[in-house]
């Protein structure tokens, strides 16, 4: 497994990123669309309390930050900074991928790469970085231009940069259109600034001709969305799935994901295999 080297723990942002904690608490409350009441009732508080809270009348308890970060469903790394804005110390852990506490995580990434040849497989961080792959995932990537391969390697800018995979994707318009489905639900649900640059960066590269996001929504047969590939053994279609950790208590953990692929029909299979006999 070929990985890359996460962020240091714990993460917290830059001071100068820093909001009272009360904003922060608003924020998320509104993104997951709860109201006051909402929010009181499955934390356990009053209405008037949770107000005070996020108007800076009262201050928070460490108890209460944890408890409506877990009622909001707030992830890891962002739970370390509503930690911080409220004057307490981050709880959740941010170690590299090769810490030995990781170790028992980083042979089950480990074992799922290399138990999936002859199919390929990845592992990549929240922002799409390429942290691991399998042997087989070199053969998809040949042509790209060098620069989109030197790390970190960000799998969404590989997929539809037009000197990437774009112009080897036989369903562009369609696998764009899911790609950027998958991107604005990770950013509603994390809020990450990052991710939005990352999308306003994708949008802005060359489309298809005529492309339409409802038309291509209602052209989805079958059981997924595929990717169809040209590569020089000829034609791939691809199914994919993605495996998250089930109960993480480190940020990195949280934040990986392990995007495995596979052959749609026999020719796919068969032609990946000869991928996997190189």
């Amino acid at each position: 497994m070929a990985a890359m080297d996460l962020a240091l723990a714990p993460s917290v942002p830059p001071a100068s990123q820093l909001r009272p904690f009360g904003e922060h608490l608003r924020a998320w409350r509104q993104r997951r669309r709860m109201s006051q009441l909402d929010l009181a009732t499955e934390a356990g508080v009053s209405t008037r309390h949770l107000s005070f809270v996020e108007t800076g009348r009262s201050e928070p308890s460490r108890e209460m930050v944890l408890r409506l970060a877990e009622r909001l469903d707030v992830p890891l790394r962002e739970r370390n900074a509503l930690l911080v804005a409220a004057g307490y110390a981050p709880m959740y852990r941010e170690r590299p991928l090769d810490d030995p506490a990781l170790a028992a995580a980083r042979d089950a990434v480990q074992l799922i790469l290399r138990s999936h040849e002859p199919w390929p497989a990845l592992a990549v961080d929240r922002h799409w970085n390429l942290l691991a792959h399998n042997a087989v995932v070199p053969h998809l990537l040949a042509g790209a231009d060098a620069a989109l391969l030197r790390p970190p390697v960000n799998v969404l800018r590989l997929s539809l940069h037009p000197q990437g995979l774009a112009p080897r994707i036989l369903n562009l318009g369609q696998w764009r259109h899911h790609l950027f489905e998958r991107l604005r639900q990770q950013i509603q649900a994390t809020g990450d600034r990052a991710l939005q640059a990352l999308e306003q960066e994708l949008r802005g590269y060359p489309g298809v001709e005529g492309e339409d996001a409802t038309r291509l929504a209602g052209e989805v047969l079958g059981i997924a969305v595929p990717l169809r590939l040209a590569t020089p053994a000829g034609e791939l279609d691809l199914i994919s799935t993605t495996t998250i950790f089930g109960t993480p208590v480190d940020v990195t953990l949280q934040e990986l994901a392990l995007e495995t692929f596979f052959p749609a029909d026999a020719a796919s299979a068969q032609r990946l295999r000869s991928f996997a006999d190189r």
